[in-house]
């Protein structure tokens, strides 16, 4: 995107990656990567979103914390959560979602001191990081203007009636998912859209026919639901 630019961070919060789709941003995408990633994942489809000059965008791509991944034989890497089973129910380490869900909160806290309104925060995420854009963004107290949740699934949704926050009842959400994915299994994210369906969000559902990852079509049916989110 011409004249995006890439600012440097404060070490106080986690680090991130950040770009400016132009001067004075009034809104904001928070985009978590998935499990062994990083911020700079999802930098290229900033410009491939079709997004006007206006309103001003700040996306903020932060990094997980580095931890140990059961699944992965203990390896350290870049996770939001530990993961200790490959089925669906035991999956997520809640305490791990919990600490991450405060990083994120955090991250929200900036952005409002920042200028931007609670309203004007995107919550964005791929897999892991999807997972953690929805449980932030159903349980955060302030009405957000969405989430985007991509190739993932929806953490405790027993739980979901009982924490989810008021003020987003009805938030819109974004999903889309791969019918190939091997990895966060396609009937896992069509189980969690009903679910949230279900539970009174509209939720605007994608699927592709692709792996773990992400293709150009869903990037054009994602940069036209953000240039409606503001």
């Amino acid at each position: 995107m011409r004249g995006a630019s890439i600012v440097p961070m404060s070490t106080e919060l986690l680090p991130s990656v950040e770009i400016e789709t132009a001067p004075n941003p009034d809104a904001s995408v928070i985009w978590l990567h998935g499990l062994g990633a990083d911020g700079n994942d999802f930098v290229p489809i900033v410009p491939e979103l079709g997004l006007a000059p206006a309103p001003a965008v700040r996306f903020v791509f932060p990094h997980a914390p580095v931890r140990p991944v059961t699944i992965n034989n203990g390896m350290r890497m870049r996770a939001w959560y530990d993961i200790s089973a490959a089925d669906l129910q035991n999956r997520a380490d809640l305490a791990g979602v919990r600490q991450s869900q405060a990083l994120v909160e955090a991250l929200i806290e900036r952005e409002k001191a920042r200028g931007v309104a609670s309203a004007r925060i995107v919550l964005a995420g791929f897999s892991q990081g999807g997972a953690i854009a929805l449980y932030t963004g159903l349980r955060h107290a302030q009405r957000l203007a969405g989430v985007i949740a991509l190739s993932t699934y929806l953490v405790a949704a027993d739980r979901l009636a009982s924490e989810a926050g008021a003020a987003n009842r009805g938030l819109p959400i974004f999903m889309a998912h791969g019918t190939a994915d091997p990895i966060v299994r396609y009937a896992w994210g069509e189980a969690s859209c009903r679910t949230l369906e279900a539970a009174g969000y509209p939720v605007e559902w994608h699927s592709y026919g692709m792996p773990h990852s992400v293709c150009m079509e869903e990037i054009a049916a994602l940069g036209a639901w953000l240039r409606r989110a503001w």
